[in-house]
């Protein structure tokens, strides 16, 4: 009960953010070559594919059914491991994928190219994003980019008072904070294999002598460094989180400290008034960059062309950005949409692309092209290992 009160207050608040009705975004379908199938079946993260029905202020569906005639059905997974063991299934068009299931999805032969001549507004795509290695492969296109954002470390003012926190350190190491008490027991962590990475990219600043350069390529040792760094961790954990109103009930009310997050929780966090702040700290950040793919079996080819280019609609990714809290991937959604706000992008995180590390699957080939690094599978056991406690 307490996770549900919580969730309907963070929503009463976001409805709070609107300032005006949301205006018609058009275009639906044009980009579709054919007849229209009539459905649309999605994968997607959990907020990604909304149709008023959360918040009647945030609805990028409706409109979209009503031009095209596609009728959109929507799966949300929890983790990019269920992503890609339902495109494993099969029975879907599209899915909203994260680096660390893009590349699973394209090396698994589940996803099908791209043709980005149907895709007019393409070239609206940032260009940081047009061209990323998570959803292209030797000059192919797999994915449109969709949303991306940062894994920030989140923090409770109250207790950093005058001292927030710089680095990664008070997640990693046992401390006492500034408010005389020990970390031990009020620390979260990203409860996904991925966040191996995050390890590394700590340990690429703390400890040069591991040779650490990218850290989704990472050589036996620096693995094992990574691991035995989690392992350390665990003796600190409140929690292993991946929903986001559970950790933020849990900063709320059960007195944790400090963790990585998401922009969406902590913007949520300090606008309903909670003692929250949040800083990618001097060591980087990790951060996920999400493209939609289409199914290499999907059935609605049609409709789903028509969903790519309506996904890169301005409102629609102004929309979605106030929604999430995540960064548009057409930098124009940042201008003049009221439930955005003229600082949403940068409040949630657009100045700080540079400093990401985005996720990606790992595999055994390093970045000198040897075949010495830890593929994901090893990151899966081992990092179900640790939350174990073994």
């Amino acid at each position: 009960m307490k996770k549900f009160t919580f969730k309907l207050m963070v929503l009463l608040l976001v409805s709070t953010f609107v300032l005006s009705a949301c205006a018609g975004a058009g275009g639906g379908g044009s980009s579709a070559s054919g007849e229209m199938e009539g459905a649309l079946s999605i994968v997607s993260w959990a907020g990604y594919i909304e149709r008023g029905e959360t918040s009647p202020d945030f609805d990028w569906v409706t409109q979209f059914e009503a031009e095209t005639g596609c009728m959109v059905t929507n799966k949300t997974a929890a983790t990019s491991d269920e992503m890609v063991a339902l495109m494993n299934e099969g029975g879907f068009d599209l899915v909203t994928a994260s680096g660390d299931a893009s590349n699973r999805l394209i090396s698994g032969g589940r996803v099908q190219e791209i043709d980005i001549s149907r895709i007019p507004s393409w070239d609206k795509i940032d260009p940081r994003l047009q061209n990323a290695p998570w959803h292209t492969v030797d000059g192919k296109h797999y994915g449109v980019p969709y949303s991306s954002g940062q894994n920030i470390l989140m923090y409770n003012t109250e207790v950093f008072g005058d001292e927030p926190p710089t680095s990664w350190n008070v997640v990693f190491e046992e401390m006492t904070l500034p408010d005389g008490e020990s970390n031990r027991g009020r620390i979260q962590a990203y409860d996904g294999p991925i966040y191996v990475a995050d390890a590394a990219l700590y340990l690429k600043a703390t400890r040069p002598e591991l040779g650490i350069d990218d850290p989704y390529a990472l050589t036996r040792d620096q693995f094992n460094a990574a691991i035995e760094l989690l392992r350390q961790q665990r003796t600190l954990i409140n929690r292993y989180w991946h929903d986001a109103f559970i950790q933020m009930d849990d900063f709320t009310n059960e007195g944790v400290a400090a963790s990585g997050s998401w922009p969406f929780q902590a913007n949520l966090l300090k606008a309903a008034g909670a003692p929250i702040e949040k800083v990618v700290p001097v060591e980087g950040a990790t951060g996920w960059a999400d493209s939609t793919m289409l199914h290499v079996d999907s059935e609605h080819v049609n409709c789903a062309y028509a969903w790519l280019e309506w996904s890169l609609n301005p409102k629609v990714q102004g929309d979605l950005a106030a929604w999430f809290q995540n960064i548009p991937v057409r930098l124009d959604a940042c201008e003049n949409n009221p439930l955005l706000g003229p600082d949403g992008c940068v409040n949630n995180g657009l100045n700080n692309f540079d400093q990401i590390v985005w996720w990606r699957t790992p595999t055994s080939t390093c970045t000198d092209g040897s075949k010495d690094c830890v593929p994901y599978h090893e990151w899966v056991t081992n990092y179900v290992a640790v939350i174990g406690g073994r």
